[in-house]
C-alpha cells in the first residue's frame, strides 16, 4: 500500500538512521489478489532543512533518502512523481525538474515505485497468450486461475515465472517487478501491459498513477440494477476485523478514493451483465464497490457472490444457479479492454480480449434461461 511519511528537519546522520529505521515498506500479501498498481507506491513529504545550500534537487533527495540512488530518484522526476508544494496552499502541486536548486524550506511530495526485496524467480515454460510485444512493452491475456506473482502459498507456475522463460532469450537485464506496472486478480482474466524497457517502466508506471490510462471490466452481477449507468464513489481499505479482504468506506474516513463507472449491457432479470470503467485502480475495485451497492459479482466467494442472491425459491431456479457456478467456478469479471499511450512512439494503443469460454458459456446459459421465462404459456 502507499503509504506517507513526514520527515522532520533533523541532522544528516540521525536522519539517516531515522528513515532506515522508521521507512515504511510494503510486504507481499498471502494472495497476488492483494495488490495492484496504486498501491504499489510509497508517498515522501519532505523540507529542506533552514541551513540547506543550494543544491540540485536530485542530489538533495538522493542524500536525503535513505537506501536510494540518484539514478532512481531521476526516473521519478522524469516520470513527474516529484513535485514542489506551495506552503501557502495556492497553487497545486508543481513538477519540477532534475537540476532545480532546492532552498531553505523548500518542500517536495515525492512518490516512489516500491521496490521489494530480490526474490529467485525460476523461468517456467508457461504458455503465455501474447497480445501484443515490441522492445518496451508486452500486452497479455492473462487466463483465470494464473497467479501474476510469486507470494506466500504461490511461489512457482505464476505469470511471473512465464515471463522470466519468455524474456531470458531476449533481455538481460530484469527490471523491477519484472517490469509489471499493475495487476489483476488471480481469477480475473483479461488484459494487462509489462513493462520490458526502463523507459516503458517509468512513464506506464505514471500513467496508471495518473489515470491516464483506459480499463473496461465485463462483470455479471447479481440482481437488477436500477439504472442504465451509474458512479460508484467510495473509498476501499481493509477490513477493519478481516484484514484479508477490502471493504467500502463511502464516507471515506478510512482507505483510499475509489471511483467506478458503470453501464448495463444485458439484463437477466436476476443478474445483470455491466461494464466497469476504472477511474481509480484500488485492491478489488469492482469486487468491492458492487458488493457495496448490493450486487456483488456472480460467484465470487470471497464478497459473498457464491450463493443465490436473487431470485425465485423454485428448485429448478436453484438447480439452474448451482450449474451456472459449475460452468464458471469463479468470480464474473473479465479485463475486456486496455488502453495506454506507448512510452517510446506516443502512440495510443488500444487492446480488446474476448470473453473466455466459461464467461461466454455463463451468458448463454443466462440468456437460455430468460428465453424460456419470456416463452407464451
Amino acid at each position: 500500500m502507499a503509504r506517507q511519511q513526514n520527515f522532520d528537519e533533523c541532522e544528516g546522520g540521525r536522519e539517516s538512521l531515522f528513515l532506515q529505521k522508521n521507512r515504511m515498506r510494503v510486504k507481499q500479501p498471502a494472495d497476488d489478489d492483494m495488490l495492484l498498481q496504486e498501491d504499489e507506491f510509497e508517498r515522501l513529504l519532505i523540507t529542506v532543512d533552514r541551513r540547506q545550500e543550494p543544491i540540485r534537487v536530485d542530489k538533495y533527495l538522493t542524500h536525503r533518502i535513505a537506501g536510494i540512488s540518484r539514478n532512481r530518484v531521476q526516473q521519478a522526476i522524469e516520470a513527474g512523481l516529484v513535485k514542489w508544494l506551495d506552503p501557502y496552499g495556492q497553487r497545486p502541486p508543481q513538477p519540477i525538474k532534475a537540476n532545480y536548486k532546492v532552498k531553505p524550506g523548500d518542500q517536495f511530495e515525492v512518490w516512489l515505485f516500491v521496490q521489494p526485496d530480490t526474490e529467485e524467480i525460476v523461468p517456467e515454460p508457461i504458455p503465455l497468450d501474447i497480445v501484443y510485444e515490441d522492445a518496451h512493452v508486452m500486452v497479455i491475456n492473462k487466463p483465470a486461475g494464473l497467479v501474476v506473482h510469486p507470494g506466500n502459498g504461490n511461489y512457482a507456475h505464476t505469470l511471473v515465472n512465464g515471463l522470466a522463460y519468455h524474456l531470458q532469450h531476449t533481455t538481460q537485464d530484469v527490471l523491477p517487478r519484472w517490469g509489471l506496472v499493475h495487476r489483476i486478480d488471480k481469477n480475473t482474466s483479461g488484459l494487462l501491459v509489462v513493462a520490458k524497457s526502463d523507459l516503458a517502466l517509468r512513464h506506464l508506471a505514471q500513467q496508471f498513477f495518473a489515470h491516464s490510462t483506459e480499463r473496461k471490466y465485463l462483470a455479471l452481477v447479481w440482481g437488477d440494477l436500477p439504472q442504465d449507468s451509474g458512479t460508484i464513489r467510495a473509498h476501499i481499505g481493509r477490513h477493519q476485523r478481516y484484514r484479508q479482504l477490502m471493504d467500502a468506506y463511502p464516507d471515506g474516513e478510512l482507505g483510499k478514493e475509489a471511483i467506478t463507472h458503470y453501464r448495463v449491457l444485458e439484463r437477466f432479470y436476476y443478474v445483470t451483465l455491466v461494464e466497469c470503467q476504472l477511474e481509480t485502480g484500488r485492491t478489488h475495485q469492482i469486487r468491492v464497490h458492487m458488493q457495496h451497492i448490493g450486487h456483488p459479482l456472480f460467484n465470487d466467494e470471497t464478497y459473498g457472490g457464491n450463493r443465490i442472491v436473487k431470485g425465485t425459491v423454485y428448485k429448478a431456479y436453484k438447480d439452474f444457479v448451482h450449474r451456472c457456478f459449475e460452468i464458471m467456478p469463479r468470480q464474473a469479471l473479465h479485463a475486456q479492454t486496455l488502453g495506454f499511450t506507448h512510452p517510446a512512439t506516443g502512440k495510443r494503443m488500444h487492446f480488446e480480449a474476448p470473453l473466455p469460454e466459461d464467461f461466454r458459456k455463463l451468458l448463454e446459459a443466462w440468456r437460455n434461461y430468460v428465453a424460456q421465462l419470456q416463452k407464451p404459456i
